[in-house]
């Protein structure tokens, strides 16, 4: 089985490099996407592709980018870009013929990318991360074995899915007793495994065991934590190499849930505000339509109009907090004050402050 995934990775490695003088994408603030040609359209598709891969990796969450205001935010990803390059990677089709595929790989600018996070109020997965030993033991039918420093490629869909996740993960030397050691990793002896990790850093272990099951393949895993088990699942896939891949999805889902800091928005509930400069229905219909396409503007309630002045009480998806640093990027609303926070009982009469912006232009 290794030898077959050996001769799988080695397939699809070979790459020529078409613009620039990166190898690829490595580190939070960089991604890859496959275009279909490097035409500035496609360009730009690839962008927004690449800054939520970006947006996942540096958060910790996977569903970032269906987040309250990031879709707008994904559509000028351009904006986010320190600078790009293509790759073209050659590989074999299903019926051996060449094929070819282009990717782009797309550099942000980390301050900006930490400035629309906090602006967002994404969730934040602190950096340096733990990077977990992965116990990885096979079994294609002739007995389990583990994969070691010395099969890296065999394991390299996990390896890369979990970079792809904005961690890493290390494999153990796979010296002799690291090899006797299967036999725990198959039992699920998490214990012993442990032990053996002792010497390595961070205490952190990813245990799996894959093996041939019904219609494909099978992958139990645990993630251990000094000692303690934050989870455990299972994948399933044709593909032993997407099985793996859950393996890293898997574990950062659980890094994310037990490391990652809530964000800094405020809580989403309903918030009234004041509109200053709303002098005519023009006024008005623009405050609408720029209100309407903010997604994380649920409902707009006209609540009072005077001269100059319109309230309102919006419904937020995250707090007011986020919702000023959002309009503040642009140029029809600037703050004036943040009131400070949702209503009692979502009543926003009661709110310790009112919001006050103004409609500029």
């Amino acid at each position: 089985m290794l030898a077959v995934l050996l001769l799988l990775c080695a397939g699809i490695a070979h790459a020529q490099r078409v613009e620039g003088d990166r190898a690829g994408a490595s580190g939070p603030y960089e991604a890859e996407v496959a275009v279909r040609n490097q035409g500035d359209a496609e360009r730009n598709a690839g962008f927004g592709r690449a800054l939520a891969a970006v947006l996942a990796k540096v958060t910790g969450d996977r569903g970032a980018a269906q987040r309250p205001g990031v879709r707008e935010e994904l559509g000028k990803a351009g904006d986010y870009v320190a600078g790009y390059d293509y790759r073209q990677d050659e590989g074999v089709s299903s019926s051996g013929a060449p094929s070819f595929q282009t990717t782009l790989v797309a550099r942000f600018k980390p301050d900006d990318v930490d400035q629309l996070v906090q602006m967002l109020g994404l969730p934040a997965w602190p950096l340096p991360r733990p990077k977990p030993v992965l116990w990885l033991a096979i079994n294609d039918g002739s007995g389990p074995r583990l994969v070691g420093l010395g099969q890296v490629n065999a394991a390299r869909a996990i390896l890369d899915q979990a970079k792809a996740r904005g961690f890493a993960l290390g494999l153990p030397g796979g010296n002799a007793a690291e090899q006797a050691a299967v036999g725990a990793i198959w039992r699920g002896d998490t214990g012993a495994i442990a032990g053996l990790s002792r010497k390595y850093s961070p205490p952190m272990q990813l245990i799996g065991k894959l093996q041939r099951g019904t219609g494909g393949w099978v992958a139990d895993w645990t993630l251990v934590d000094k000692g303690k088990t934050l989870s455990s699942w299972q994948t399933k896939h044709a593909d032993a190499r997407r099985a793996m891949v859950g393996g890293a999805d898997g574990a950062a889902d659980a890094l994310f849930k037990r490391y990652a800091r809530a964000g800094s928005g405020g809580p989403s509930g309903t918030y009234r505000v004041r509109i200053l400069g709303v002098d005519s229905a023009d006024d008005y219909m623009r405050l609408a339509g720029y209100l309407d396409d903010l997604s994380i503007v649920r409902q707009v309630r006209p609540v009072l109009a005077l001269p100059g002045e319109l309230q309102l009480d919006l419904e937020l998806a995250t707090g007011i907090s986020s919702f000023a640093r959002l309009v503040d990027r642009g140029g029809v609303l600037s703050t004036i004050s943040t009131g400070g926070g949702p209503g009692k009982d979502g009543d926003p009469a009661t709110a310790p402050g009112v919001a006050s912006f103004r409609l500029g232009g």
